[in-house]
């Protein structure tokens, strides 16, 4: 079973990719969709999480109040690595518990982990391939500003906030240069799928 990381920064087109190997047969584990799911109310990620700062970051429904703790983390490295040391742990072991279902059901299926964060957080992770979603941060920035509806100065700190192009695709096994047109992302992301399914 091959296991790829999927990664990039934001507005990079990663998601595009994803579902497009996904339509091939991939199965995508959606680190996002993980993080979601093991802060849900009632998790003892979530406890943790008030524990540690505060229940303002619990809005009214029992669910986390996302732009609350963003307001403390964001640009607060000291707090951000706390966050981090709570989340993280439990992101890696139930991505791994749907990597080994997801063998389990299918020993030769192509499993793709769809992972922002992966030199921050999985680089070192035994990754079969490493893909990088590559677009200039102009082309980002204006991508956040004309599809996300971001003004230009909050386009440019989600951008800054994050590691640096250099240091992803330092760690590329595969690079998808997805600052051209869609059918060109596409078009690469076949080819990509051709060369992991005839190895």
């Amino acid at each position: 079973m091959p296991l790829i990381a999927l990664t990039g920064g934001i507005a990079s087109g990663k998601s595009t990719i994803a579902r497009r190997l996904a339509e091939h047969g991939a199965v995508v584990v959606d680190a996002d969709q993980i993080v979601r799911d093991v802060q849900a109310p009632g998790s003892p990620v979530l406890a943790a999480i008030a524990e540690t700062f505060g229940a303002e970051v619990i809005a009214e429904d029992g669910s986390l109040d996302r732009a609350a703790l963003g307001a403390i983390v964001f640009g607060d490295r000291e707090r951000l690595g706390q966050l981090n040391a709570i989340v993280h742990p439990a992101v890696r072991a139930e991505s791994q518990r749907r990597f080994d279902e997801a063998s389990r059901r299918d020993p030769q299926s192509v499993v793709v982990y769809d992972v922002p964060l992966l030199v921050e957080a999985r680089v070192d992770d035994p990754w079969d391939l490493i893909v990088v979603a590559h677009a200039p941060a102009a082309v980002r920035r204006r991508r956040l500003v004309d599809l996300r509806g971001m003004n230009d100065s909050e386009a440019a700190a989600r951008i800054d906030a994050q590691v640096s192009d250099e240091r992803r695709l330092a760690i590329a096994d595969e690079i998808i240069d997805t600052a051209g047109s869609l059918d060109e992302t596409i078009a690469q992301t076949d080819a990509l799928w051709e060369r992991i399914t005839s190895r």
